[in-house]
């Protein structure tokens, strides 16, 4: 009997990822070629079957579980970005330029500049999360999927890579912070399981848009 795997979904580019530019709550679209990433990781999980999937509520997720064949998807607000408060829309140099050294979001967290002054809810303006608000989160949607996995059924989580990166740290009992050494690309999948009385990784940021390649099911 298969074990059943947890499955992550990363969404398809956007304007803004393929700049560098954090987008936390930004209710960005896919571009052009976030849509057809998405359709590849649909070809990649076709086949598979998916007793719960779950996606972030943001437009960008929703959209790529659409295309990647879940229209269905529930949606679970705890799946949504990290809120990068004043660090939203920026990129990683240019808050390192502001701050005088490296900029490790994982690390340094994002209240590292001050928020901005705008009308309340423009980029930079929210007061954003620490890292442990968001693997709170994380740690709830684990609590929510634990069952599904445990009667044997498997799980798509379609989200961002943040969030996706600390649910992974988080699944292995890891500080949170270990997410900073876990790279994800757009529209990829990786696949989280258990061996041997352990919660494992079984493949990581794996492509979509490969030819050849498919999600490897449990053996």
């Amino acid at each position: 009997m298969p074990e059943p795997q947890l499955v992550l979904l990363r969404h398809g580019e956007t304007a803004w990822s393929r700049t560098g530019q954090h987008t936390g709550t930004s209710d960005i679209p896919l571009t052009p070629h976030g849509e057809e990433q998405a359709r590849a990781a649909g070809a990649f999980l076709a086949g598979r079957t998916f007793t719960l999937t779950l996606c972030s509520p943001l437009l960008r997720a929703r959209r790529t579980a659409e295309l990647a064949g879940h229209p269905d998807a529930t949606v679970e607000p705890r799946l949504a970005e990290w809120d990068y408060g004043p660090v939203e829309g920026r990129t990683a140099d240019d808050v390192s330029r502001e701050i005088g050294h490296d900029w490790l979001i994982f690390r340094d967290g994002v209240h590292v500049v001050p928020r901005a002054q705008g009308t309340p809810g423009e980029p930079g303006t929210r007061p954003g999360e620490t890292l442990d608000d968001v693997a709170d989160r994380a740690h709830a949607v684990v609590q929510r999927v634990e069952p599904v996995l445990h009667d044997g059924g498997d799980v798509l989580l379609v989200a961002h890579g943040h969030l996706l990166r600390v649910l992974a740290a988080v699944w292995l009992g890891l500080d949170p912070a270990t997410a900073a050494r876990f790279e994800l690309g757009t529209a990829s999948i990786s696949l989280l399981g258990h061996g041997h009385g352990l919660r494992t990784v079984e493949g990581w940021n794996l492509p979509t848009d490969r030819p050849g390649h498919r999600a490897a099911t449990p053996p």
